[in-house]
């Protein structure tokens, strides 16, 4: 069973089951999030999805796409582990960098970018990835 956490160990999770979907964001807010010119992230299953230690503080914001998502955040080493909200239903958006084992980031191989045209210019669009305007089920670039 994957498992990850924060940056100094206080929160942890874990999910049973395989992603839903990997995917690059290169929102605002997963810009903001990182610290980086996007975020990769494995979507999985709420049903499989738990936190074995400690808890995350939830931070509510409005998405670039109108909705709310809320991000799971050590609130002793600030580390962003997962997010959640009405789009993806009882998903978890994990980010796959939070994960232990190194393979999870290596697995992690987008199937889609979103918010494609938010892309800083000196990175490369994902070969093989379907590049979205927006969110799952926008209009593709």
């Amino acid at each position: 069973m994957p498992a990850g956490g924060c940056f100094c160990g206080k929160v942890r999770l874990q999910y049973d089951g395989d992603a839903q979907v990997k995917a690059l964001c290169h929102c605002a807010d997963c810009k903001k999030i990182t610290g980086s010119t996007y975020s990769t992230n494995i979507v999985v299953p709420g049903s499989g999805f738990s936190i074995t230690s400690g808890k995350p503080k939830m931070v509510p914001t409005q998405a670039d796409s109108g909705k709310t998502i809320s991000s799971a955040i050590c609130s002793d080493c600030g580390s962003t582990m997962y997010r959640e909200g009405e789009t993806f239903g009882d998903s978890k958006v994990i980010k796959a960098g939070t994960l232990d084992d190194a393979s999870g980031l290596e697995g992690a191989k987008p199937d889609i970018e979103l918010y494609a045209p938010q892309r800083v210019s000196w990175v490369a669009k994902v070969e093989g990835a379907k590049q979205l305007k927006g969110m799952p089920g926008s209009e593709e670039v």
